[in-house]
C-alpha cells in the first residue's frame, strides 16, 4: 500500500483494530515519566483538556475522554508481579493520560470505540531485562482476558531533537546524519524480518540515537511479541520520515506465528 502520512497512518491502524474485534488499546507512553516502579494506568474512564507541558505551542485545550478497563489493567499487573516486575495498576481518578497516548488515541480512537490503558515507557532507572519481562506480562494478561486487545508502542525511532534556534527550518529533517542512517538500518532490520540482530544491537541504537524513553516501549513491544525470536512480518504504514530531528514511523507488528 501507499505510505501514508502519520495522521491517516493512525486512522488506518485504527480502522484495522475495528475490524478484527479490538476492544481495548493499551499504550506503551514514552511521554510517562517514571522514577520508580512500572505503572499502570487503567482508570475506569479518561477525561480532560490537555495542554502539552513539552510542546504548548503545538498541542493546547486538546479535550478528550476515553473509557478504560480496569479489570485487564490489575491482570497486567499481576502477571507482572509474578515475573519480578515491581508493576503497580492503579485506577485514580486524577491520574491524567499523557502527550504519548491522547496524541494517537485522538485519530484512532475520535469516536471512543475502544478503551485505553496506557503504561509508563519513559522509564528512568530501569532495567531491559524487566521492561522485556513487562511484555512477556502483558502478553499472559492479555491470553486471560476475554476480550481482543492491540497494543500501541507510541514512541519513535531516533530521537535527538533539532537544536533550538534551527527548530522552525529543521521541522521535516533530521538532526543528525547518523541518526539518519542508524533508523534506516532498523527499518531494514525489521522489513527483513531480523529480529535477532536488531536486540542485539538495542541497548547501543537506544543510548547512541538517544531513544524515545530511552525505547522501552519498543522493549517491551519486543517482549510481549518473543524478542529475537519474533518471526512476523512488519507492516509500514507510513514509512520513515523526520519530524524536528526524530525518526518517525507508523508500523504493525502482527502476532508470532505461534500466538496467531
Amino acid at each position: 500500500m501507499t505510505s501514508l502520512s502519520v495522521d491517516e497512518g493512525h486512522k488506518e491502524i485504527g480502522r484495522r483494530c475495528r475490524e478484527l474485534g479490538v476492544d481495548t488499546i493499551i499504550v506503551f507512553d514514552t511521554h510517562w515519566l517514571v522514577n520508580s516502579a512500572y505503572h499502570i494506568n487503567c482508570s475506569a474512564h479518561f477525561s480532560g483538556v490537555y495542554t502539552s507541558h513539552e510542546l504548548p505551542h503545538f498541542i493546547r485545550d486538546m479535550p478528550y475522554e476515553y473509557d478504560g478497563n480496569p479489570e485487564l489493567g490489575q491482570l497486567i499487573a499481576d502477571e507482572a508481579c509474578r515475573l519480578g516486575v515491581r508493576a503497580q495498576a492503579h485506577n485514580i481518578a486524577s491520574l491524567a493520560l499523557e502527550y504519548g497516548t491522547l496524541v494517537p488515541m485522538r485519530y484512532m480512537n475520535a469516536d471512543r470505540h475502544f478503551k485505553v490503558i496506557s503504561i509508563s515507557a519513559f522509564c528512568t532507572v530501569h532495567d531491559f531485562a524487566d521492561s522485556r519481562k513487562m511484555g512477556e506480562a502483558i502478553a499472559k494478561a492479555i491470553e486471560q482476558y476475554a476480550g481482543k486487545v492491540a497494543v500501541l508502542a507510541s514512541g519513535s525511532l531516533s530521537h535527538r531533537f533539532i537544536d533550538d534556534q534551527r527548530a522552525e527550518q529543521g521541522m521535516h529533517s533530521y538532526t543528525r546524519e547518523f541518526d539518519r542512517q542508524m533508523d534506516e538500518r532498523v527499518v531494514k532490520l525489521w522489513k527483513e524480518g531480523r529480529f535477532d540482530e536488531f536486540c542485539a544491537m538495542l541497548p547501543e541504537y537506544a543510548h547512541y540515537c538517544f531513544g524515545e524513553g530511552n525505547m522501552h516501549d519498543t522493549v517491551m513491544l519486543l517482549g510481549l511479541l518473543g524478542w529475537d525470536r519474533y518471526d512476523g512480518q512488519v507492516e509500514f504504514v507510513t514509512e520513515l520520515f523526520a519530524s524536528s530531528g526524530t525518526g518517525q514511523v507508523n508500523a504493525v507488528f502482527p502476532l508470532p506465528a505461534v500466538a496467531a
